[in-house]
C-alpha cells in the first residue's frame, strides 16, 4: 500500500551547535515523498524530498547563508533526498530505516531511528492516514558542507554534528 506524505502535516527540523555553546535550530517545509507498507501495515520503503529553499532558522541572513554556495548551494542542489534501502523492525512500531541520504550533491548511507503508527481514519476526509517520527545524527562534513570560521578563543563557529528529525503524516494514495 502506498501512502503520500502530507506536507501540511509534516515537519523536518534540525539542530547544530553554534559557537560551541548553544544550538541553532531550524526547519525545512514542504516535505514530500511516499511510504510503502505491506498488507500487515509494516513499512517496506520510504522516500522523502526536502526543499532546501524552505530552510527557516528564524534569521533571514542565516537562512540566505545556508542556501548559498557556502553551505547547501540551493541553486545547484535544490533538495535533500532520502531513499530507503532496508527497514528492520526493532520493536512494536519501532524501526531502523537504512537508506541513502543525498545532500549537497553527496550521497551517503544513513540509518534513521523511527517510530511508525498504525493507520487511522481521518474524521474530516474519511481517508486512512499513518504517521511517524524519525531521527538521524550525521556529520555535515561527510556531505561536503565544510564552511566554518575558527574562533579567536578556540573552537569553531558551526559544529559538525547535525541532528535531523522528521515528524510525518501520510495519506493513503
Amino acid at each position: 500500500m502506498q501512502w503520500n506524505i502530507d506536507p501540511a502535516h509534516t515537519n523536518a527540523t534540525f539542530k547544530i551547535r553554534h559557537l560551541g555553546i548553544s544550538n541553532v535550530r531550524g526547519s525545512i517545509k514542504d516535505v514530500t515523498g511516499t511510504i510503502e507498507t505491506d498488507d500487515a501495515g509494516q513499512p517496506t520503503s520510504v522516500r522523502a524530498s526536502l526543499p532546501v529553499s524552505t530552510i527557516d532558522t528564524g534569521s533571514a541572513d542565516r537562512d540566505n547563508h545556508l542556501k548559498s554556495a557556502d553551505f547547501f548551494d540551493a541553486a545547484q542542489f535544490p533538495n535533500i533526498e532520502f531513499v530507503s534501502t532496508g527497514i528492520t523492525k526493532k520493536g512494536d512500531g519501532e524501526y531502523a530505516i537504512a537508506g541513502n541520504l543525498t545532500m549537497h550533491g553527496v550521497t551517503r548511507p544513513v540509518t534513521l531511528d523511527a517510530e511508525i503508527s498504525p493507520p487511522a481514519t481521518d474524521p474530516f476526509s474519511g481517508t486512512q492516514k499513518i504517521g511517524g517520527e524519525a531521527e538521524v545524527k550525521l556529520n555535515r562534513k561527510d556531505f561536503g558542507l565544510e564552511w566554518n570560521v575558527a574562533l579567536e578563543a578556540g573552537g569553531v563557529l558551526v559544529g559538525d554534528t547535525v541532528t535531523i528529525r522528521l515528524e510525518v503524516q501520510a495519506a493513503q494514495a
